[in-house]
């Protein structure tokens, strides 16, 4: 078969076949080093690529993010790990390296959605990054390179089947692209719009003085929104995505689902979550299953059993009392919305969440009642003058 076109092993379905993957002009700009692909294997693996390349140029730091579904689950930059986190994402007996963080983060994020997920990587695999992604339940795995230790372990993982491909770092795609849809075609020019801190100079609310961490956050934000399905809402804080509201019709809705999922994460750092006492042979994804569980008010008595049945103790429930002092300690936490924000709603929700600064495109008939809600709570909001659908 010619370099400029792969056989898939199905499309979206199992049924779906045959399916290809190739490129009009010009080779593909990835190597398959191991394993077989589907088509949203290539989806999963072309976006998330753009999304930690972006990453990497905006900070200067390694990026990493876990897609499911064409959405990213998580997102980061190699920023060191606090021992609290380390523990929340099961990396205690871990030496990372900043890569290895990187993706730390982003599959701590969700770990529950980040189940059998696409990871993709910013920078040359090393070995610490390779053993942790030997010990997480992914599908495969896009980079610029490998160590050759870190490709031997990675080709060992699913009983030889992981999927690994190699990106060409220096690629860059023509201008226009076309998609297919029931027989006709569509084509724009694609999403070629630079994420950094020239949109973040529109600040509209009270509150002015935007501090470096904050910028960073917006912009791992801004970026992690232009490569998640629309409508879509992110949370960010310390270098890393904890929250994403994907694929909704409400901005509200995503807004909730992003808010819900940030305070889950850090619901996760409790030290009754951090001190629950697993049976011996408890696998990774029972016990992250687990704490979903235990953190939830809604079981059912069948939930509740499978639950409590993979404890050594029973361990006793966070009341809603106790979860919402918790969740007060949450601050400074960025805000993304890939649309303009209509309503004030958006921003009452975020504010339980600990949202201190927001960032979204601007242009509702509304922007006066949101920037008041904004400066009721003390918080930042820019303009970026930006729209991130995607789609």
């Amino acid at each position: 078969m010619a370099e400029n076109e792969r056989s898939l092993r199905y499309g979206c379905n199992p049924h779906q076949t045959p399916a290809r993957v190739y490129t009009r002009k010009g080779a593909l700009p990835f190597n398959v080093l191991n394993g077989g692909m589907s088509y949203i294997n290539v989806l999963d693996a072309l976006n998330s690529w753009q999304l930690v390349k972006e990453l990497k140029q905006a900070t200067g730091l390694p990026a990493a993010a876990s897609f499911k579904h064409v959405s990213p689950s998580g997102a980061a930059v190699g920023r060191p790990l606090a021992g609290v986190l380390r523990r929340a994402y099961r990396v205690d007996d871990m030496d990372l390296s900043p890569l290895a963080t990187a993706y730390a983060r982003a599959r701590g994020t969700d770990r529950l959605c980040s189940f059998g997920d696409w990871v993709a990587l910013s920078d040359m695999v090393d070995v610490p990054t390779a053993q942790l992604l030997r010990r997480e339940v992914s599908d495969g795995v896009i980079a610029p390179g490998y160590e050759p230790q870190a490709l031997a372990l990675l080709r060992k993982k699913k009983e030889g089947k992981y999927i690994i491909l190699e990106m060409d770092a220096g690629y860059e795609p023509p201008a226009l692209e076309a998609r297919d849809v029931f027989g006709v075609t569509v084509e724009q020019r694609r999403n070629d719009a630079q994420i950094n801190a020239a949109l973040l100079q529109n600040i509209v609310t009270d509150r002015q003085a935007l501090s470096d961490a904050a910028m960073l956050d917006l912009l791992v934000a801004l970026i992690t929104l232009k490569y998640t399905q629309s409508n879509s809402v992110c949370l960010a804080v310390d270098g890393q995505v904890i929250g994403v509201g994907a694929g909704q019709q409400s901005r509200i809705h995503c807004t909730r689902l992003a808010a819900s999922k940030a305070d889950n994460w850090y619901l996760r750092q409790h030290p009754a979550v951090l001190d629950l006492k697993f049976k011996p042979g408890v696998q990774r994804p029972d016990k992250d299953n687990a704490v979903d569980l235990y953190l939830r008010d809604d079981l059912t008595p069948v939930e509740e059993s499978a639950w409590r049945a993979v404890f050594s103790e029973q361990p006793q429930r966070l009341s809603a009392s106790e979860k919402r002092a918790w969740l007060a300690g949450m601050r400074d936490v960025v805000l993304g919305s890939d649309g303009y924000i209509p309503f004030r709603d958006s921003i009452d929700r975020a504010q339980q969440s600990g949202v201190g600064y927001v960032v979204q495109p601007g242009g509702s008939n509304r922007d006066a009642q949101v920037i008041q809600a904004c400066n009721e709570y003390g918080m930042l909001m820019a303009f970026c003058g930006v729209r991130l659908f995607h789609h």
